[in-house]
């Protein structure tokens, strides 16, 4: 349905890429594995330490009376690949097995991951994470392993809107600190594409994550919000569960979703994110992201993704 613009949303990042030095010659030199190199700690321990959300379907949940994986390296305050489903979680569950490890999964507050300083509680954030000019300050992103459409959500007995831009001045539900939220304040910066800020003055409402708004926008038309922004899979599978809501209109936006890791660690993680860069780039010549998202989306979000160049971040060597 969304085809045409979703081609059309195909655009390579134009991020200033930070010069790297070398000596030249005969003399150069392989450069050394950093100290207290953080992907040698997850191949040493055998697990991959994986920061998602327990209530983001379809990309991340916890999967109720689910049975704890028999034999594993998890500790006892992380879940097992096991006790998870969805499409982020299957992505780093096969992340983790081309590093040759087990995952493990723990489930921090969105606002502690998009800002760095995890103190070592997680090694990678595999949660949908956007690109954004101000997180590459404090995360390594990798390679995208998607890419989803930005979409409004109403409440499916609302025949007051006929498109996004109709929400302006009107209560609109979001994730605090996401890329929904910026949006809407008209902060939003996704490198090397134009937005159209086309919803004026909302009144945001913030919530932790996304679920959580789209349930207050169920409650009835107008009774809590007018809207909710959120990525069009999250609130299509809102629908398929039951809730009564509907898409307004074409997507606002499109945004590409990395995982990343921390800038600010006690272990450099640049490695880290560097292979598992690599390994999403294998992922995706082999299909297996495509084949994920149509298990869990029932479309390919994944393709779009892979035409990014991740260098023009500036970050990767």
């Amino acid at each position: 349905m969304f085809a045409n613009k979703f081609t059309k949303a195909v655009v390579f990042l134009t991020v200033l890429s930070v010069a790297l030095t070398s000596c030249g010659g005969a003399s150069t030199k392989t450069q050394a594995p950093a100290k207290n190199d953080l992907l040698e700690k997850i191949l040493a321990r055998g697990t991959l330490v994986v920061a998602t959300d327990p209530a983001y379907p379809p990309q991340s949940e916890l999967i109720a009376g689910a049975t704890r994986a028999a034999n594993t390296k998890c500790a006892p305050n992380e879940y097992t690949a096991a006790e998870f489903t969805g499409f982020d979680a299957a992505a780093a569950t096969e992340v983790a097995k081309r590093l040759g490890v087990e995952a493990c999964f723990v489930t921090p507050a969105w606002s502690q991951l998009i800002v760095g300083n995890w103190d070592g509680r997680w090694d990678i954030s595999a949660g949908s994470m956007a690109l954004t000019p101000d997180r590459l300050s404090s995360l390594y992103f990798t390679q995208p392993y998607y890419a989803t459409p930005a979409t409004m959500f109403v409440h499916k007995d609302n025949v007051s809107f006929s498109q996004p831009s109709d929400l302006s001045g009107k209560r609109i539900g979001v994730c605090t600190g996401c890329t929904y939220e910026e949006y809407l304040k008209g902060t939003l910066v996704i490198p090397g594409t134009k937005i159209d800020f086309t919803i004026k003055n909302a009144k945001i409402m913030g919530y932790d994550v996304d679920v959580p708004a789209l349930e207050a926008l169920s409650k009835g038309d107008g009774a809590v919000l007018d809207g909710a922004l959120t990525s069009q899979p999250t609130g299509l599978q809102a629908i398929k569960d039951g809730m009564p809501l509907k898409q307004l209109g074409d997507p606002v936006f499109f945004e590409y979703l990395a995982m990343a890791t921390d800038q600010k660690s006690n272990y450099d993680s640049l490695s880290l994110a560097a292979k598992v860069s690599e390994i999403i780039k294998q992922m995706h010549a082999d299909k297996t992201l495509a084949k994920l998202s149509q298990k869990y989306y029932g479309i390919d979000y994944a393709n779009i993704a892979s035409r990014f160049t991740v260098k023009s971040l500036g970050q990767l060597p």
